[in-house]
């Protein structure tokens, strides 16, 4: 394996559209949400070690899931776990962990990669990761991969690419944010639109120089530090330290206003598995398009549900249309699935009359 590529894999979300298996204690990433025996960043991990090497994969995560990581992916070593001790969005922890990987390997290039997505083909994603790699060893450019929309979908960001870019490997135009409906349509209509995957590709040298034109102050901040990096004395600069830097996604701290940002329309199905809904659509379905995880089901006029539950459990169903019922310890939801969207809200509710 070429020992310049690197991986950072971003775990410190906390999934409360997927409460009550998704909490703040042990969020999403860590759980087997497909029912395959494989929690969400072992997958991720095992999917990115086909192409670099297990060492030089680092994962973002924050102090309290330390633990948690270290169950999942025992092979790793606590040189790898970049921790965050406060939540700051993506750019801070990116910055930090891009400069950890610099005073590693000056010459990295490296996939930024969110923990928890649902990628099927992996010898499709491979082979977009290969090439995308191949183009910033030798290209100041910022990558992007862009997913072919297959329907006007209001819950993903866009990325409008040059129309006229014959290369297989688009110029990007701009970012869009999450559309409304008509919004979304027009863009699938115009055809030079793709689904922002959240997935990032560039050499360490192109992301660092772009933090610095564009967050002087944040690249400083870090930069202040870049001597304890990789040392005994990081974790006391990072505690001291982290909490200043803006709560800001790589998105708008870089992405947005950079000129050197290109896509790769990725040749791979893909899902960021935001919510039940976008589970359910990767589940199997029994002949009612019911989507069973775990436990064993018995419908009586049932269709198009996803139900999760404890293994072995027997779960019977009637008279239910697009629901979402998770049965986890001692919380129980039943919720139309047409409304996932007010899950979040109503765990923020539910989390605002608990006493601590």
């Amino acid at each position: 394996m070429n020992k310049n590529y690197y991986a950072i894999i971003m775990a410190g979300g906390v999934g409360s559209r997927f409460w009550p298996v998704s909490t703040p204690e042990f969020p999403k990433q860590f759980h087997d949400m497909l029912g395959t025996g494989e929690t969400l960043v072992q997958k991720t991990f095992a999917r990115l070690s086909q192409l670099i090497p297990k060492e030089n994969i680092l994962i973002l995560t924050n102090d309290k899931y330390r633990d948690i990581l270290k169950e999942q992916l025992p092979a790793i070593t606590d040189e790898q776990i970049v921790l965050e001790p406060d939540m700051r969005n993506t750019a801070p922890c990116i910055l930090y962990a891009s400069m950890k990987v610099k005073k590693q390997n000056p010459n990295a290039v490296m996939i930024v990669a969110p923990s928890d997505h649902w990628i099927e083909d992996e010898v499709q994603f491979v082979a977009n990761l290969q090439r995308s790699f191949d183009i910033c060893e030798h290209d100041n450019v910022l990558m992007t991969l862009g997913i072919l929309p297959t329907f006007p979908n209001t819950g993903y960001g866009y990325i409008e690419y040059d129309k006229l870019d014959s290369r297989q490997v688009k110029k990007v135009v701009q970012f869009r944010e999450k559309p409304d409906y008509q919004t979304a349509k027009k863009f699938i209509q115009r055809r030079n639109f793709l689904w922002n995957s959240g997935i990032f590709i560039w050499s360490v040298t192109s992301i660092l120089n772009a933090f610095e034109k564009f967050q002087p102050e944040m690249y400083q901040l870090f930069n202040n530090g870049y001597d304890t990096f990789n040392t005994e004395l990081e974790k006391q600069f990072i505690a001291v330290n982290y909490h200043k830097a803006d709560n800001i996604s790589i998105d708008y701290a870089v992405m947005e206003k950079a000129n050197n940002v290109f896509v790769l329309p990725a040749t791979f199905d893909w899902n960021d598995l935001g919510t039940w809904g976008s589970l359910y659509d990767k589940l199997p379905k029994d002949d009612c398009e019911n989507a069973m995880i775990n436990g064993n089901l018995v419908v009586e006029n049932a269709t198009n549900n996803i139900i999760r539950t404890n293994p072995g459990k027997l779960v019977v169903i009637g008279g239910l249309e697009d629901y979402i019922i998770v049965d986890k310890d001692n919380v129980l939801l039943i919720y139309p699935k047409k409304k996932e969207q007010e899950i979040k809200q109503i765990v923020a509710k539910i989390n605002a009359k608990t006493p601590d």
